[in-house]
């Protein structure tokens, strides 16, 4: 099939690469020249494992385009999906006004009937808005259909390739099965293709949001609970995981979620309840949990030393989670600002995120520094705070640490190491929900 892919961002490169992967003729638009040379040179711009080879391989095939040319793609695709951000509004809503620019585009190149898909994350009713919004410039007809992604960054190309499930809205079946088909490459096992209407399908990329981020508050806040009573909620955690109904997932304690879309996500849903005289009380309990367990390590840490001014932290991992450079809403970008407020200095690192970090923190200035190496990162601190479970942080020279350290005391988010092993090797050692030694 011929398809344009309106947004070359996490979402936009992923399914414009993988689709031209399974064949597909796929041109990538975006209004950056910069990134659409780096991309036609077979470069990402992100760090997202895996995409990178797929990138080159298409282009090299003439695959996968990349053009500034929004017209030109438009025109000679059948397929168009919009895959543009909705950052979060003032007033915590998505804001809609790249979709809707991108729809107007649309409407403006329309030469031949299309499939119009919303790829990005979008509230409820955005489709409705969408085929108003093409309807109102165009004769042509067309078809608007809901396809939400379910990608998680650091795993996306698996994700894309190997779906839990797609999800396909629609008011017209003859739409949906075309669009089914350039979906049947990744179902060869089992198809977990499933059509339902465009409100409905716009519902379930929230909810399914929404219960994730309540997952991970609500074992945040048992693990702070088991710290109030002397329960050790990994213990907790292993055997809530063997019930069916519970499982294993999304119940690791640790210091909050962030990156593009837990946060944002759950905002959008309490906003959209608050628009329809409604109240997500649960929601908003949900994000509360969220941005105070965000500073959790650096409240207990200056408990610890009583007062944090003119201490030196050092950082281990900026990115929100492992394998991926996306430091939006990172817990340790929020705690690395609480740390520089209360007077001290602090030294990070993390393997992929620095650049990224670099710029979110530079209105910080020196009272941050960066570096490559973890060990060079906790030379003369007095404590360490980890926040993102990097695997190359799992099993460190703990030896050396003490040695190269001002005290050894660290502040674990993410419950790495053994409480007995960390007590034999003579270090302070907290962590989340676990007794401290």
């Amino acid at each position: 099939m011929k398809v344009a892919v309106m947004g070359t961002g996490y979402v936009g490169l992923v399914t414009g690469a993988c689709l031209a992967d399974a064949g597909n003729h796929v041109i990538c638009v975006d209004v950056d020249e910069r990134k659409v040379q780096m991309l036609r040179e077979g470069h990402i711009p992100i760090y997202e494992e895996g995409l990178e080879p797929i990138v080159q391989r298409n282009v090299q095939a003439n695959r996968l385009e990349f053009t500034t040319e929004s017209a030109e793609a438009i025109q000679n695709s059948d397929i168009i999906f919009i895959a543009v951000g909705t950052p979060s509004d003032h007033d915590g809503s998505a804001d809609l006004k790249y979709v809707l620019q991108v729809a107007a585009t649309i409407a403006d190149n329309l030469n031949s009937e299309k499939i119009v898909i919303c790829k990005s994350t979008v509230p409820v009713g955005t489709c409705d808005l969408v085929r108003e919004t093409i309807a109102k410039r165009t004769d042509t007809p067309f078809h608007v259909i809901s396809n939400p992604e379910f990608l998680k960054e650091g795993s996306a190309v698996q994700d894309f390739q190997s779906p839990d499930r797609v999800i396909i809205g629609s008011s017209d079946s003859n739409a949906a099965e075309t669009v089914g088909e350039l979906y049947k490459p990744f179902m060869r096992r089992r198809d977990r293709i499933v059509y339902m209407d465009v409100r409905s399908a716009e519902m379930t990329k929230y909810a399914s949001n929404a219960m994730l981020a309540t997952k991970i508050s609500f074992m945040n806040e048992i693990a702070n609970l088991c710290d109030r009573v002397g329960a050790d909620v990994e213990k907790v955690r292993a055997g809530m995981s063997l019930d069916e109904r519970i499982g294993p997932h999304f119940i690791f304690p640790g210091v909050g979620y962030g990156g593009s879309c837990f946060p944002k996500d759950v905002r959008a849903l309490s906003r959209l309840g608050a628009e329809n005289d409604f109240l997500t009380a649960l929601l908003n309990s949900v994000e509360d949990v969220n941005n105070r367990q965000k500073l959790r390590l650096v409240h207990d840490l200056k408990e610890h030393l009583g007062s944090l001014k003119g201490k030196t932290i050092a950082v281990w991992g900026l990115s929100f989670k492992p394998k991926t450079d996306d430091v939006r809403e990172a817990p340790a970008l929020v705690g690395i600002e609480r740390l520089v407020s209360e007077g001290a200095t602090v030294r990070a690192t993390d393997p992929v995120a620095l650049e990224n970090a670099q710029e979110e923190l530079a209105h910080l200035g020196d009272k941050v520094s960066f570096y490559k190496d973890e060990y060079e990162t906790i030379k003369g601190a007095d404590a360490l705070l980890i926040f993102t479970e990097w695997n190359q942080f799992r099993s460190p020279d703990f030896k050396k640490m003490k040695e190269i350290m001002a005290a050894p005391v660290i502040f674990d988010g993410r419950n790495l190491y053994s409480t007995a092993k960390m007590r034999e090797y003579g270090f302070h050692y907290d962590s989340i929900g676990r007794p401290t030694v």
